[in-house]
């Protein structure tokens, strides 16, 4: 059965704090090109203002995994929320180059503390037995954040300014910090927090050759859609000159995949094996990949080519994402925020480094996005495989 949670306010303020990472995120594609012309930046520092976020975002992870392990999950959960808020403050001012990539850089090592401690927070009360359908249940809700987000920013954008994008972030976050501060309690007990050493817990969890390639699988795919995401902001303003607001309308393909995709990972929880759903997810994706390239190489760039194979790499991340996370969270009940932690922390640092490789390899055609996607997507499949392969051994030889 199930646990009980705190409070009626637990699950939905729990799942509001998901959305931390999408205003740092997603609230800032339809920033990019603006902000690109504003502060006088080539197409390589534009796109490292984004990714320096996700970078600073997957280290990070590790640091509020392990920690909560040790000293709890409420203290880390809300002093990350306070960085975040300050890291908005420092991007609403922003006139240069150096001082967007720090404002960047501190709102993202705040936000770190949304995706992990919630997973760790939602393992703590629901348990092994309820943790695939409370990941696929709050990752269902953070879709609001990418389904609203680049919208949002868009009509901010044009209506108000880049800087109005920071504002919102700053309101939001005052808000889920206020929710957070009431309604999340301390969940980590005394006896349960971890006592080994970091190191070791490290090599514990690593040494898991099925976590590792949980881990990575989610890193891949998540690089896969971030190049495609940045690839659509950068082509619909420069090269089909469309408003950043309808940029944002056409997003809503994305989240609504994911939801979709989530949305199945929560109705054949315990039913099918995470190995399976992994390597269905990864072979979604890699299809999703081959039909947009091919539209490409036949010289359509239009905005449905750009963003309907988007729609089912996101569905395929939110079938695999639940069912990975999941498994690797479960080798060890009392590194359950470090498992956690890695999962976070590669999806942010392949999303990362694809899209930085995108941006340095952009150059205004479909080429360096045909490219770049083809590699996230193989080793996404290939990463999924091998626990499912290992699976097969193991039955073969039972």
């Amino acid at each position: 059965m199930t646990p009980r949670p705190p409070s009626l306010l637990f699950a939905p303020v729990l799942a509001s704090i998901s959305l931390i990472g999408p205003l740092v995120i997603h609230l800032y594609f339809p920033v990019i090109p603006v902000v690109k012309v504003a502060l006088g930046l080539s197409d390589a520092e534009a796109q490292f203002t984004f990714s320096v976020a996700l970078f600073c975002m997957a280290f990070a992870t590790l640091g509020y995994g392990t920690l909560s392990d040790r000293y709890g999950r409420r203290p880390l959960l809300l002093s990350g929320l306070a960085i975040f808020l300050f890291g908005s403050v420092v991007a609403f001012a922003a006139n240069s180059f150096v001082m967007m990539v720090v404002a960047r850089s501190v709102q993202a090592i705040g936000a770190a503390c949304g995706v992990t401690l919630v997973r760790a927070i939602a393992s703590d009360v629901y348990g092994p037995g309820g943790l695939v359908k409370a990941i696929a249940y709050l990752t269902m809700f953070y879709t609001l954040g990418p389904m609203v987000s680049p919208m949002v920013g868009g009509l901010l954008i044009d209506t108000l300014g880049w800087r109005s994008v920071f504002g919102f972030a700053l309101l939001i976050g005052s808000v889920i910090l206020t929710g957070a501060f009431f309604a999340v309690p301390e969940t980590k007990s005394l006896e349960r927090r971890a006592q080994t050493g970091i190191f070791r817990s490290y090599l514990e969890l690593l040494g898991q050759i099925r976590v590792l390639a949980f881990v990575m699988q989610s890193g891949f795919s998540t690089g896969t859609f971030l190049v495609i995401a940045t690839a659509a902001s950068g082509f619909m303003k420069e090269l089909l000159d469309r408003p950043s607001i309808e940029f944002g309308l056409y997003f809503l393909m994305f989240p609504f995949g994911f939801l979709f995709g989530n949305f199945i990972s929560s109705r054949l929880s315990g039913r099918v094996i995470n190995e399976k759903m992994v390597i269905a997810g990864a072979t979604l994706s890699l299809a999703a990949v081959g039909a947009q390239s091919g539209f490409l190489l036949l010289g359509y760039i239009n905005p449905l080519v750009l963003f309907l194979p988007g729609f089912f790499v996101t569905m395929a991340q939110g079938i695999s994402l639940p069912f990975g996370q999941a498994a690797a969270m479960s080798v060890n009940p009392h590194l359950v925020g470090m498992a956690a932690g890695l999962g976070v922390f590669m999806q942010n640092l392949g999303g990362a480094a694809f899209a930085q490789l995108y941006g340095l390899l952009s150059n205004g055609t479909p080429g360096p996005l045909m490219l770049t996607t083809a590699i996230t997507a193989v080793l996404s499949l290939v990463a999924g495989a091998i626990p499912f392969v290992l699976l097969l051994r193991q039955q073969r030889g039972a």
